[in-house]
Parts: structure tokens; sequence; C-alpha cells
């Protein structure tokens, strides 16, 4: 099923408000990110902390198409991350310690996102199978260090939606479900959506950047 980015917005919306005692945050602060203004971003590879080996760098090629589709230059990830390696900095944790200011003179990036992967992949039960995306993101300012943005986003979808049908056919849907899975990465897709929920919710995603609406400068 594809939903449009208003829709996965409006679900999230939904399913704030669907839990009744969680209350959505105040519209964030964006005086410091205006004061720096970035152009350009460099995303560094996402910090594990799940026990998904592919989930990582499976995210990690999410996240420039929003990005630049917000209107920021967006350095090309694998690229960051061969040189990264090729310079013998091969853990994306060891990478998240690397000193702005070296980041800034190797690549001349405004500023620099550290995403941190916190759950992905599917979980498989007897009559469903549920998979979880949860991400966190810090914008900071590579020319003084200052943390100009933060966001988190969590999307959890189950294969049997309502449950209806009856007993087999919730049996089948899962048995279906798993084989599919098996074949493909359904966290994959989510990453998606959850890049929609993280970079674009009003009041607490980006905000557009300077080539919002026209193609951002190749360097």
């Amino acid at each position: 099923m594809n939903l449009s980015k208003k829709a996965w917005l409006g679900l999230a919306c939904l399913s704030v408000s669907l839990t009744g005692c969680v209350t959505p945050p105040p519209p964030k602060d964006y005086a410091a990110f205006r004061a720096s203004a970035p152009r350009s971003i460099l995303v560094l590879p996402p910090k594990n902390e799940t026990v998904s080996v592919e989930g990582p760098y499976s995210y990690l090629s999410t996240v420039s198409r929003p990005l630049s589709e917000l209107g920021y230059y967006v350095f090309p990830v694998h690229e960051v991350d061969e040189l990264l390696k090729a310079n013998g900095v091969m853990d994306p944790a060891e990478m998240h310690q690397i000193p702005l200011a070296k980041l800034r003179e190797v690549t001349g990036a405004d500023a620099v996102l550290y995403p941190t992967l916190k759950e992905y992949g599917s979980k498989y039960v007897v009559l469903d199978s549920v998979t979880t995306v949860s991400v966190a993101a810090t914008l900071v300012d590579a020319r003084n260090g200052e943390v100009i943005w933060t966001n988190a986003a969590r999307l959890q979808l189950s294969s049997n939606g309502n449950n209806q049908g009856g007993l087999l056919a919730q049996m089948v849907g899962a048995l279906v479900s798993q084989i599919i899975n098996s074949k493909s990465d359904p966290a994959h897709r989510i990453s998606q959506q959850v890049d929609v929920v993280l970079f674009e919710t009003p009041g607490q995603g980006l905000l557009p950047g300077p080539y919002f609406g026209a193609s951002a400068p190749l360097r």
C-alpha cells in the first residue's frame, strides 16, 4: 500500500491523538536554525542501537532524497562512508566522534546530521508480524558546533491491520507476510515514511532550505 506524504503525516498525528495520554510537542524554536541557515548537509551513517546488521545502511540509503527535496545540497552518503572508511574510521559510532572541524575541512559542509537507529525490523508472532523503525537525529552547525535541530520519529505497522477475517484468514495472512518479508525488507519501506515524519512534520521537521523548489547545485 502506497500512501502520500500527507497521509503518513496524518497517520502519525492520529496515532498520537489515539493514545490519549500523549501530548503533541510544542513547535520547535528555529532561531538557531535560521541563524545558521545551512545550505549543505553531510549525513553520517547512523549509529546503531538495534540488533539489525543491515539496518543502518538500509536506512541511510533513504535519507538523501527527502533532504534534497527540502532544498539542501546533500553530500553523497555512500561516498562519505567510503571516504571515512578509507581513512581508517570503520564504525558509524566512531564516525560520530570525528571532530566537526575536520569534517568541515575535508568536505566544506555547513551542517552535519547525526542519525541514530533505535529500532529496525520485524517481529513475528503466531497471527501477526509487526515492523518497527525508530530514528533520532541531530543536526549540528559544522562551523561552530551548535546544535540547530533535533527530532525523532517512530512508525510501527502490523501485517494484519485490524485482524478481521477469522482465525484461518489471520493464520494465512501471517504466513504470507512472513514469506514476503523473507524476500524483501519491509523496514526499508517504512524507513522512507519515517523520514517524512522526521523531516517534514510541521513545527518539528526541518525548515525548507535555500534550494527548495529547485535543483541543488552539484559539487
